[in-house]
């Protein structure tokens, strides 16, 4: 994992600089997946790596084991608030009774934010989507999906965590119970039907579990979530 660290932190540096760009922004949610993409960014770029901390109506523990991560890595992070900002958009529009509809408002919110820091720095977001989640479109379109390179996406959620172990991560955000966040209790694997076993398996061609016929489905139905928008053409 030393190596494969090696090989992303120098992906992610010509991708950067090919973009004459001057680092990197991310969003640090206290879990696995930005935490690993914040450590390979901090041995990339140094202080060029932000993090940003963006709680809306989110568990306080979350922010804590972001800063606890950013304090690992001496990492610069900000925090940016945007629980008025969900409410308010909310309020000014209408209260969905689609609950996912009202949920997948915060990583869009939270993109939105993020391209604004990149912007004023000239640095690129970068997305932090592993491989196992992309497969079957677990994801926001046009939220956490939207960025401008994914370092960890060919890694599947078991590789991540030897990651993690490699860049010498805080345990406890190791070891915590993947959760995009979206609504109090809510975790990965509750939402999927399946554990991350499973579908780390089927990511890479053993697809003979219980769950393989979800899976499948999953990944057929969520095709248009990795690809461009479909263009008339004449």
């Amino acid at each position: 994992m030393k190596q494969e660290i090696d090989a992303v932190v120098q992906w992610m540096r010509e991708t950067v600089a090919a973009a004459h760009a001057d680092g990197v922004v991310f969003g640090l949610s206290g879990g696995i997946d930005s935490a690993v993409v914040a450590g390979i960014a901090k041995r990339a770029f140094g202080d060029n790596a932000l993090g940003i901390i963006m709680p809306i109506d989110s568990n306080l523990q979350d922010e804590k084991d972001a800063r606890l991560v950013a304090e690992n890595l001496d990492l610069n992070v900000e925090k940016v608030d945007l629980t008025k900002t969900f409410h308010a958009l909310v309020d000014a529009s209408f209260e969905s009774d689609v609950a996912m509809a009202r949920a997948n408002v915060k990583p869009r919110l939270r993109t939105t934010t993020l391209y604004y820091y990149a912007q004023d720095r000239n640095y690129l977001v970068c997305g932090c989507s592993n491989a196992s989640e992309y497969y079957i479109g677990y994801f926001t379109k046009y939220g956490d999906s939207a960025c401008d390179l994914m370092p960890i996406v060919d890694f599947v959620k078991s590789e991540v965590v030897e990651l993690a172990k490699a860049l010498g991560l805080p345990k406890e955000v190791i070891e915590k119970k993947p959760t995009a966040g979206l609504y109090a209790g809510q975790t990965d694997e509750d939402d999927m039907g399946f554990t991350y076993g499973e579908l780390d398996a089927a990511v890479r061609g053993h697809n003979e579990g219980e769950h393989k016929e979800a899976i499948a489905r999953r990944h057929k139905t969520s095709a248009h979530k990795r690809a461009l928008p479909p263009k008339f053409e004449r």
